[in-house]
């Protein structure tokens, strides 16, 4: 059992994920809107935020970039913006997950368990420290010879991923439907954007990398 915050102005739709996840001995809190939203946040102290972006009096994604400067708290947003636009916006705002309505009720619960299973690492792997580099995964942090480096979201998606099983092949689509979920599959041009941007925050030498190694048409790799 978990307590889920959901977020979303349609009324029938609102009450369909309520009942949902009650039944499924869920503790949930419902918001019509992105003000009662960051309230019922603050007050309840959810595991877990489903949030619609198309809310009255504010747009998700403002919504979505509060939360994660409040908790870490993990964030899938549902929402009938299909644009590869709006997708980007919310997880560059921190959003773990992103599902296009209409969708099915196994698939949101699949994406729940990812998400929350991703937000809280096992104890043993929680810190991975090379040479270089400390990452932080419960914290989500890291650090490059002592000095914290900023990463996006999505940026930390992808090394998050890689992280988990260190020195471990990672197909592109295996790391596609990890980061951005599992009706991507074939955007590799997401992959090489993210990684060069990676390289460049964390490497000593970006063309050269020691870490974030690339194995050209099979995946990627995280060598501590």
């Amino acid at each position: 059992m978990s307590r889920v915050l959901i977020v979303e102005d349609d009324d029938r739709l609102r009450r369909t994920l309520a009942i949902n996840l009650q039944a499924r001995k869920h503790e949930v809190r419902t918001a019509a809107d992105g003000r009662t939203a960051l309230e019922l946040a603050a007050s309840f102290g959810p595991d877990l935020v489903i949030m619609d972006l198309g809310l009255p009096d504010m747009d998700g994604v403002d919504v979505v970039s509060t939360l994660r400067r409040r908790s870490a708290v993990p964030v899938i947003v549902l929402s009938a913006r299909d644009g590869e636009a709006g997708k980007v916006a919310a997880l560059d705002a921190g959003a773990d997950d992103y599902v296009t309505k209409p969708f099915g009720m196994e698939e949101l619960l699949a994406r729940m368990r990812a998400a929350v299973r991703r937000a809280a690492p096992a104890e043993d792997t929680a810190t991975v420290d090379t040479p270089t580099l400390s990452i932080d995964l419960r914290a989500k942090r890291v650090l490059r010879g002592g000095a914290e480096v900023r990463l996006t979201p999505t940026e930390w998606h992808v090394l998050e991923a890689l992280v988990r099983s260190p020195g471990r092949l990672v197909s592109g689509r295996e790391l596609l439907q990890e980061v951005w979920g599992p009706s991507y599959g074939d955007e590799t041009n997401y992959l090489r954007v993210y990684m060069a941007q990676l390289r460049r925050k964390l490497e000593e030498r970006p063309g050269s990398p020691r870490h974030l190694i690339t194995e050209p048409g099979l995946g990627y790799r995280f060598e501590p």
